[in-house]
């Protein structure tokens, strides 16, 4: 069993996430999904943090659902590891897995108040991928890479794979991915738009935490907003962004924010941002 699936710490105003089932290469279990919602939670409602860090121990971000998992995993023979020839093996409703585990997660995660960044060390694979793909900020060491191993099981992208590949790298691409499951290394994702940044291995967890440092710093609340503006866009006419964009520099021109950074600017000094 895992003692401690999930780490948890904190530099400055950056809550740090790691996952830590290095020896299954970070696989999801219904219980890591379970802490990892909990602690975006705790996160979330926690005044003092102002940006989230996402990364994985050992030589992995996450290889997707792991199916050992019991709430996934078809019955086998228990001699020989292969599925029973004598009976059909129990079917799993992985739409339930889904339904009470990851809808919930992606959902905490698109919708955190402080922006979120992910250092992907490694393969990210499945939902392991999809669910890195959904931070504000991904960043990916050299020898990362993005697979979409759906197919290779008879399932469909989950975690907000289908919503996320499409607006990332367009339909083609994103059919490409999901249809052939092939691996993307980080260097070809980051010029296909996939990820914001490939970086050198040894750099990835230094640079990810100076840009999680960095937001931290920055007007929380008007970095969430952007983010919500950029996603709604996708599915607005152009007048209805239009609109969406003054209606939200309406709540934020009565923000602290908006008007400590207006005084810095015009003073020549340092803004001190407060909103979250």
């Amino acid at each position: 069993m895992d003692d401690h699936p999930l780490l948890i710490s904190t530099e400055g105003a950056v809550r740090v996430l790691t996952l830590n089932r290095p020896q299954a290469l970070n696989a999801f279990t219904t219980g890591l999904l379970g802490q990892l919602r909990a602690a975006l939670d705790e996160a979330a409602s926690d005044a003092g943090v102002r940006a989230v860090l996402i990364t994985g121990a050992g030589r992995a971000f996450c290889a997707g659902q792991d199916l050992s998992d019991p709430h996934i995993k078809p019955e086998f023979d228990e001699h020989s590891g292969a599925v029973d020839p004598h009976r059909k093996p129990k079917a799993k409703d992985i739409g339930n897995l889904l339904d009470h585990y990851y809808i919930p997660l992606a959902l905490r995660l698109r919708s955190m108040p402080v922006p979120t960044v992910c250092a992907v060390n490694g393969v990210a694979a499945g939902a392991g991928a999809n669910f890195a793909l959904g931070c504000d900020l991904v960043l990916a060491g050299q020898s990362a890479s993005f697979i979409q191993a759906f197919s290779k099981i008879g399932l469909v992208p989950d975690c907000g794979g289908t919503w996320l590949l499409t607006r990332l790298v367009g339909r083609a691409r994103a059919m490409q991915l999901a249809l052939l499951g092939d691996k993307l290394p980080a260097e070809q994702a980051q010029a296909w738009g996939l990820i914001a940044r490939c970086v050198a291995d040894a750099d990835l967890q230094s640079e990810a935490m100076a840009t999680a440092q960095k937001l931290s710093r920055m007007p929380t609340r008007a970095l969430v907003q952007t983010r919500e503006a950029l996603d709604a866009s996708m599915a607005l006419e152009f007048e209805d962004a239009l609109k969406l964009e003054a209606r939200l520099q309406s709540q934020l021109g009565y923000a602290h924010d908006y008007l400590e950074g207006a005084a810095a600017f015009l003073t020549k000094r340092q803004p001190a941002f407060k909103d979250r």
